[in-house]
């Protein structure tokens, strides 16, 4: 390696790992490292265990060859423009947060969330501000630094949308696919949205995202159809009546105009031929092969990681399953790129969308919106196992394993509200719903039952039917960070796999849990949960990723089924978190729009709902509540403060809970005891859900 200095910047070249600079590699490399600032992350600010953290943010500067065998499911990249030596070019901002004091220590490389951080908001309790994490703020906590991990982010998609002044989102400038002598690629693209209230104009593309443009602007011959639901015929809206108008701030997504205007209640979909696809799976070979640089190089005085842990929440948790289901997980040398994945609620696992002609990787379906966009598709389970429908036999892994025949270790962890909204039940059971899967040998599957999508915030029922659920499942994600990391340094296994079966009653259709949900308790359970399609793009697009249907064309739906509910309306199976174990009400993983959004049918799509306990015996009877009071569970505060200690206890020994946030369970519960024991159960508020 050599240092070399250059205006304003150090520069660090990276020699291809298998020839001289000079030569044309023979693998996918990182070329080259521009470090373009080092300073001081939380300055002032020393972490036990691991000391002063600094910032470093560069520039990695990627090359792939087309011809390698482990680049051959990189959708359209042999029509990438090409180099003299036949590479495909491209470059990723990155930003590393690492101890002060060199030493080997573990690398946590987090997949950004549509540009922006995700892990120190939900891990260490602080999103930093602007997306750039600078001060003692912006470290939360502390957690993940008290741990001595190296931190690494980098821009892997290109579809943000403007942020803010000031922001520093990680966006990631794709290759663009090119036709025979460079002319452009042409070819449908189809935008699906709905409004929660009326209005003239409309933004099509997917969340906070962007999307392809028409390639002819206000294109005439663009189609715009309307339904009530999912599976309703598309009825055209006369071109006539609508047109396309400028985004609303520059470089933002486009948008529609109808007369008459939007209405809630109706899904809208527009259609049109776009030009220029980007090789979004670039991307996915960007992580790839900087965390093959960072595994095989020191970096600016630092040694080598000891290991490599990639962690995603959501949309990043998808990302990473389509990396291991195209097996873009090891590099052009046969090794893996990482020893560890940690898969933060992604429902079914995400092993479509991420790589595809056109795609757009903010998009994803819920029980209401984008069912033709190929978000997950069979195989799910990490175990082999059959579809019915296909006959086809295959595992979430079959491409995922290195020369050796290893995979990474890997965790994938979804709450309630996924087995309602995105199809979490496939990952362990035949895609018919009939029986379970096993997990593989080197997998945890892990279902925290009682939360929703995020730790409910919202103080508003608005826009769903009821208070969402606060259940803290981010403080079991800290224990098995920790337990992913010993995992994979050490050997420890972690805790067994917990999740909702077939087999022990713990796993059952809408319909037997709605049988079985007590009744008069403030909830009504959702009709259905999301079974989603099975999509028909045309001939070739499973094999080269390439649609020439247009919406698709749906098959059977796959089978889902939905955690089963005790005699308080709480989820069995799983790993029942303190909030269940000493429950002060119902926490579901379900919530349903309000019916002013024209959609009282679906669910919300992260969010799930709590209704407390009656206070009293005489609050339960006069309500008509089957579920016990806390005056009848609990005869006083000491005596709930001695069951959480109890059940807070249990679950650090079960493995999902630390010693180090023992305390802090038993607070955040004590203090919702205190607020609904002060609450007016009259009162349809949910600002006593949080503490002021």
């Amino acid at each position: 390696m050599v240092l070399s200095e250059s205006p304003g910047r150090w520069v660090v070249l990276a020699a291809a790992m298998a020839l001289g600079a000079a030569s044309a590699p023979a693998v996918a490399v990182v070329e080259r490292v521009e470090v373009v600032e080092r300073t001081a992350f939380a300055p002032g600010v020393s972490f036990p265990g691991s000391g002063d953290y600094e910032k470093i943010r560069g520039i990695a500067h990627f090359a792939l060859n087309p011809a390698t065998a482990a680049n051959g499911r990189i959708v359209d990249l042999e029509r990438a423009p090409r180099d003299a030596r036949g590479l495909v070019r491209f470059a990723a901002e990155f930003v590393v947060l690492r101890p002060v004091k060199a030493q080997p220590s573990t690398l946590l490389y987090d997949v950004n969330n549509r540009g922006s951080i995700a892990m120190l908001g939900q891990v260490n309790g602080r999103s930093p501000a602007n997306n750039d994490p600078t001060t003692a703020a912006d470290a939360g906590d502390g957690f993940l630094m008290r741990h001595g991990f190296t931190l690494l982010f980098s821009a892997w998609t290109w579809d943000v949308a403007p942020q803010p002044p000031g922001a520093k989102p990680l966006i990631f400038t794709p290759p663009i696919a090119k036709g025979p002598h460079g002319a452009a690629i042409r070819g449908p693209v189809e935008n699906e949205f709905i409004v929660n209230e009326p209005t003239e104009v409309a933004t099509y593309a997917g969340l906070r995202g962007l999307t392809y443009e028409p390639a002819t602007p206000d294109d005439p011959s663009a189609v715009l159809t309307e339904r009530a639901r999912p599976d309703d015929a598309r009825r055209a809206i006369a071109r006539k009546r609508w047109r396309f108008v400028e985004a609303e701030r520059a470089g933002g997504p486009g948008r529609v105009q109808l007369d008459g205007g939007f209405k809630p209640g109706t899904i809208y979909e527009l259609t049109y031929t776009a030009k220029d696809p980007y090789v979004t799976g670039a991307g996915l070979a960007g992580i790839r092969d900087l965390l093959a640089w960072f595994r095989d190089h020191r970096f600016e005085g630092a040694p080598a990681p000891r290991k490599l842990l990639i962690f995603g929440i959501s949309q990043s948790a998808r990302l990473i399953g389509r990396m291991l289901h195209d097996g873009l997980d090891v590099d052009e040398m046969g090794r893996l790129a990482f020893d560890g994945a940690y898969l933060q609620v992604p429902g079914a696992g995400g092993s479509a969308g991420f790589n595809s002609r056109f795609a757009q990787p903010t998009r994803h379906p819920s029980m209401l919106e984008e069912h033709d966009y190929p978000s997950d598709e069979f195989p799910f389970t990490t175990g082999p196992s059959r579809d019915p429908v296909t006959g086809r036999t295959a595992s979430y892994l079959d491409h995922a394993r290195d020369a050796q025949g290893r995979v990474p270790k890997l965790m994938i962890v979804n709450t309630s509200t996924e087995y309602w909204n995105r199809d979490a039940s496939l990952i362990t059971t035949t895609a018919d719903g009939a029986r379970d899967v096993a997990p593989a040998a080197d997998v945890r599957i892990y279902g925290l039952m009682g939360a929703q999508h995020y730790v409910g915030r919202s103080h508003t029922r608005a826009p769903f039917v009821n208070c969402v659920c606060t259940t803290d499942h981010y403080l079991a994600m800290r224990a098995l960070i920790l337990a992913l990391d010993r995992w994979t340094n050490s050997g420890e296994p972690p805790p067994p796999s917990a999740y909702p079966r077939i087999s022990d009653g713990t796993l059952v259709t809408v319909a037997a849990y709605r049988a079985a949900f007590p009744k008069d308790v403030g909830l009504v359970p959702p009709e259905q949960n999301l079974r989603e399609p099975r999509l028909d793009f045309g001939p070739g697009f499973h094999e080269q990723g390439v649609a020439s249907r247009v919406p698709p064309k749906h098959g059977p739906p796959y089978e889902t089924r939905v955690p089963a509910p005790d005699a308080d309306g709480n989820d069995r199976g799983g790993v029942r978190l303190v909030e269940l174990r000493v429950p002060l009400g119902t926490h579901a993983g379900w919530n349903e729009r309000a019916p002013e959004t024209g959609f009282a049918w679906a669910t919300a799509r992260w969010d799930g709902s709590f209704a407390p306990f009656a206070r009293t015996e005489a609050e339960r009877r006069a309500a008509g509540d089957p579920r016990p009071s806390l005056q009848e569970r609990y005869l006083t505060r000491q005596d709930f403060a001695a069951a959480l200690r109890k059940a807070a206890d249990q679950q650090v020994s079960d493995g999902f809970l630390l010693s180090e946030d023992e305390e802090r369970t038993v607070s955040e519960n004590l203090g919702l005891y205190d607020r609904i024991l002060a609450h007016d159960p009259k009162d349809p508020g949910c600002d006593y859900l949080f503490a002021q």
